[in-house]
């Protein structure tokens, strides 16, 4: 039986994805930080959240995932944890002087990669390019099937 005459869309995409996550990891890492500390990061700044349970459903991770991130961040000194006087078993966040630094950084690394990636690119291609990659996105949650 011959092959398909170009690879499955999903498989193009998944391998594209894998290559602009390990390039934006290592503009992260250049920059002095990771993709999990840009994301609790830019969590912290761009939302109103107060306590570690709105942070990890922010950034979408556990929050056992996200206490382990928490701990290495801490002890980088970026950010503090006390609890909240309302409710002891509740953590809230803050970022420090170093925090705020570090995520200007960061964010200084996203928007020149995020320049790398619209290299070459029209503002209508760019428009065209979000506006497919959000109906794949909905294709694939619209028709998915339980597996049996």
């Amino acid at each position: 039986m011959p092959g398909p005459a170009r690879p499955p869309i999903g498989l193009h995409l998944a391998r594209t994805a894998r290559s602009v996550s390990r390039a934006f990891d290592e503009a992260l890492a250049r920059a002095g930080g990771s993709t999990p500390v840009w994301l609790v990061l830019i969590s912290l700044k761009s939302q109103q959240l107060h306590n570690q349970r709105e942070l990890a459903d922010a950034v979408g991770i556990r929050e056992a995932t996200l206490t382990h991130h928490l701990n290495a961040m801490d002890t980088q000194g970026l950010i503090t944890r006390q609890r909240d006087p309302a409710n002891r078993r509740v953590h809230l966040v803050e970022l420090t002087e170093a925090g705020e630094a570090l995520f200007h950084r960061l964010l200084g690394a996203a928007a020149a990669f995020d320049q790398q990636l619209h290299a070459g690119l029209s503002d209508s291609e760019m428009a065209q390019l979000e506006k497919l990659l959000s109906r794949l996105a909905a294709n694939a949650t619209a028709h998915a099937s339980p597996l049996p």
